[in-house]
């Protein structure tokens, strides 16, 4: 899973060696917490208008959670 988020950060960004994903331990309900870094320059990238590709990233992270039967959660920091 931290793969899959690191490969879809990169090939949005300009700064490649920026982005670093952080996970937490499995919350009480066994949510899994992914934390996406990257550099101040390409949040925007990564965020989109309105939001939308920061969406679009949550949708294919949780629906590659659900074939490994997890639950995840991604912030962007």
């Amino acid at each position: 899973m931290q793969e899959l988020l690191l490969a879809v950060a990169r090939g949005l960004v300009e700064d490649k060696e920026a982005v670093k994903v952080t996970v937490d331990d499995p919350r009480e309900d066994g949510t899994i917490v992914y934390h996406l870094s990257v550099a101040e320059g390409d949040m925007g990238r990564v965020i989109g208008k309105q939001g939308r590709i920061a969406k679009a990233i949550r949708v294919v992270m949780r629906a590659a959670a659900v074939r490994v039967d997890e639950k995840v959660l991604v912030e962007i920091d």
